[in-house]
């Protein structure tokens, strides 16, 4: 019948710096077994795991936190589209796929058979259980139909001008000559989109102590994310639903933020009217016509800010950085937006978000046994959709190690084959936001900013929570400033 996942740790065969692959080489993933389906309840029984086996798989669990993309290119390159780890610390079991084929059989499942394993993302002790990214089911649909109307149509339309104003801002204060982090400049700029969405902020700029508050602590969260102790701190979090230890402290300020401002809004209701997504989920009532706590206020507020900024700034810092490598396709980018053709900039967005997914997964819980060519899936265990490989398939994308947009012009991607806001009914509810953000900033630079281009190794992607960031930022230095 095929063969039965048993936890079988893996070793982790990782090829050193897939991200310094040449442009012709191959991933050597390709073809497989696309059969995908559903089985019986009684197919499978649940698969064992042993104390020993967990002990075992420590190092191999903080080496896939630390050095996913080597880990899973290693041990794909066998010919295998289907891999198994056991990851201590996490969710134990879990199956990577990175087939279309497989993709989609997960992504247009039932969501209650196949639900987001958003219980046990590294992102929940952080954001909490009661947000749109951690939540499953009704309350998930929910939320979604509350909040979707924000990020779409005439709402992102209302924010283009406040994107071109602060990348304007952030580019007339560009220092010529010395080595910029654009991933520092793209996310105070996204920061600023973002907490004008959230909060109602002219500008994005705060305007009580509270907002500065929020501000400063998110900053400084994030900045904390890099350091060496994050990677302890993630896996110290895979056993609470709760924030402990450096991740509790560094939290405590962004929560004590947040708690003022609701706190300012309630006491000002009635004297200003406000359209914003914090008024939002204050006016917001259950089914049984309460509002909603504090706790459920903040997990939601908080989710935004993040996810509505962080991935943004990467994805900018990630498009420069292989820009700037690849002189000739900076030639053609900055050409293109000379001659206003906004076809060669969404292509070069795509690409980037091939080449250098900032999420480069994303997981189910299968709950009930599944078959992925010759593997069989028993109920209950953990499914990861490896973006990243399935963005690096030899049979998808030829050469997929060279950055190249011209493999977007004119062609709209199969479903599920580029995925990089995710898919199903988990797809990125910011991803127009997103989108109108990439398309101004990137333009933006690319017409004003002369940047150098050189040889340089790629940056190397650092693994945080769920993204996959430019070790230095995006390290960029402009030779002039229009």
């Amino acid at each position: 019948m095929g063969t039965v996942v048993r936890a079988i740790p893996r070793t982790g065969s990782a090829t050193t710096g897939w991200h310094l692959r040449s442009a012709d080489a191959s991933s050597g993933i390709a073809g497989g077994d696309e059969r995908a389906e559903q089985l019986d309840d009684d197919a499978l029984a649940p698969a064992p795991m042993s104390k020993r086996v967990r002990i075992e798989s420590l190092w191999n669990s903080v080496k896939f936190v630390r050095r996913q993309g080597d880990v899973l290119f290693g041990d794909a390159a066998g010919g295998s589209d289907v891999l198994c780890y056991d990851l201590a610390g996490g969710p134990g079991p879990v199956t990577v796929v990175c087939n279309p084929a497989h993709i989609t059989s997960i992504m247009t499942a039932d969501p209650a058979i196949a639900p987001s394993a958003t219980r046990q993302s590294p992102l929940r002790p952080i954001v909490g259980p009661n947000s749109v990214l951690t939540s499953i089911g009704e309350r998930h649909r929910r939320q979604r139909a509350l909040l979707m109307p924000r990020f779409h149509g005439r709402s992102v339309a209302a924010y283009r001008e406040s994107i071109e104003r602060a990348t304007a801002a952030r580019i007339d204060a560009w220092p010529v000559g010395e080595p910029v982090r654009l991933a520092d400049l793209a996310q105070h700029l996204t920061l600023d989109v973002i907490m004008s969405a959230v909060f109602g902020l002219p500008d994005g700029r705060p305007t009580t102590e509270a907002e500065r508050a929020l501000r400063t602590a998110l900053i400084r969260a994030l900045h904390m994310s890099t350091q060496p102790v994050a990677t302890a701190a993630q896996l110290m979090n895979g056993f609470s639903e709760n924030p402990v230890g450096v991740t509790k402290l560094v939290l405590r300020p962004v929560d004590r933020a947040i708690s003022g401002i609701l706190a300012e809004r309630r006491a000002e209701s009635g004297r200003r009217e406000r359209t914003d997504i914090t008024a939002l989920l204050l006016d917001a009532r259950t089914e049984d016509g309460q509002p909603l706590s504090d706790g459920e206020i903040r997990d939601e507020l908080l989710t935004l800010v993040l996810a509505g900024h962080e991935t943004t700034a990467n994805t900018v810092a990630w498009t420069f950085e292989r820009l700037t490598r690849n002189p000739g396709v900076y030639d053609d980018a900055r050409e293109a937006v000379a001659a206003g053709d906004d076809g060669y900039v969404a292509a070069l967005l795509n690409e980037s978000m091939r080449n250098r997914p900032v999420v480069p997964m994303v997981a189910r819980e299968m709950l009930r046994p599944w078959r992925f060519g010759t593997t069989l899936v028993p109920s209950g265990m953990t499914v990861l959709v490896s973006i990243l490989l399935l963005h690096h398939r030899d049979d998808l994308y030829p050469r997929p190690f060279a950055f190249d947009p011209g493999r977007f012009l004119g062609v709209r991607p199969a479903p599920h084959t580029l995925l990089p806001f995710g898919g199903g009914n988990r797809r990125c509810l910011g991803a127009a936001l997103a989108m109108a953000e990439l398309t101004t900033v990137v333009t933006e630079i690319l017409r004003r900013v002369d940047l150098e281009t050189h040889d340089r190794p790629a940056e190397r992607p650092r693994h945080r929570n769920v993204t996959m960031i430019p070790q230095d930022g995006g390290l960029v230095r402009a030779l002039a400033v229009r």
